[in-house]
């Protein structure tokens, strides 16, 4: 009798048998999700890392833009908004960037935001991340 079930069961299978198969896929799949994370985590931080610094050196350039008429007439610094604006923006060209440049006053603020395409995320759906990076630069006449 031992025997007759022991081989009707190797005909009918275990029903255990298939629980590891699913357990595989599902851990399979959060493990892949994990390393999306870290991975596509990962360049997201590094394109907004880079955003704040382009936008930091073009806010920089772009506060160098002074009036030197009036500078040279009353030694006060008073930015140009319209050259600090067009230095600003072509320091973002020139890096490959886009972004808004607003003057207000002697600040230029710059604000960048890109696009990382995702690599292991976009198994998930997700095609891509948005990050932003923003700098501020003040036009000061540096104490002698």
């Amino acid at each position: 009798m031992t025997a007759r079930l022991s081989r009707l069961r190797g005909r009918l299978g275990e029903p255990e048998a298939g629980m590891v198969t699913a357990f595989v896929v599902i851990f399979t799949v959060a493990l892949l999700v994990m390393a999306g994370l870290v991975l596509d985590g990962g360049l997201a931080l590094s394109a907004k890392v880079r955003a704040i610094d382009d936008a930091q050196a073009a806010a920089r350039a772009g506060a160098q833009a002074i009036n030197i008429p009036l500078y040279r007439s009353t030694g006060q610094i008073t930015l140009d908004p319209v050259e600090a604006s067009a230095d600003a923006e072509q320091y973002l060209a020139q890096a490959g960037q886009r972004g808004t440049v607003t003057v207000d006053g002697d600040q230029v603020t710059v604000t960048i935001t890109v696009t990382q395409p995702t690599q292991l995320l976009s198994l998930a759906g997700i095609d891509h991340l948005t990050v932003s990076g923003s700098g501020t630069a003040t036009a000061e006449q540096a104490n002698p």
